[in-house]
């Protein structure tokens, strides 16, 4: 299940994870975002327990500049507070690109 972030402290909270944890860049308004929420869970259990985060990039614009988040839907993968990882929106259309992405971090 997806946890929404609500605030900067919850969002700096998760990616100080010691285990890699992926947190989405979306908003309400996006398109692809519902297109790839249609398959995201499917690739999640291809893999092992991925936690998955859920920020709105219009309500946290520093954030959004900060990690250079150009396009939506964004995948980040953070570990101990970097990002070790990055999907932009325009590789992020299939569930192979999504799986393909992830797997390295996640798989069973």
């Amino acid at each position: 299940m997806t946890q929404l972030i609500k605030t900067v402290d919850e969002f700096n909270e998760m990616i100080a994870s010691e285990t890699p944890i992926v947190m989405k860049f979306t908003a309400d308004w996006c398109p692809d975002c519902k297109r790839l929420d249609m398959f995201i869970h499917e690739v999640f259990e291809q893999l092992s327990e991925v936690p998955f985060f859920e920020i709105d990039k219009d309500k946290f614009p520093d954030l959004t500049e900060k990690y250079s988040v150009m396009g939506i839907p964004s995948l980040l993968i953070f570990k101990n507070n970097e990002k070790i990882a990055h999907l932009h929106s325009a590789n992020a259309k299939t569930p192979e690109e999504v799986t393909e992405f992830l797997s390295p971090y996640f798989a069973k």
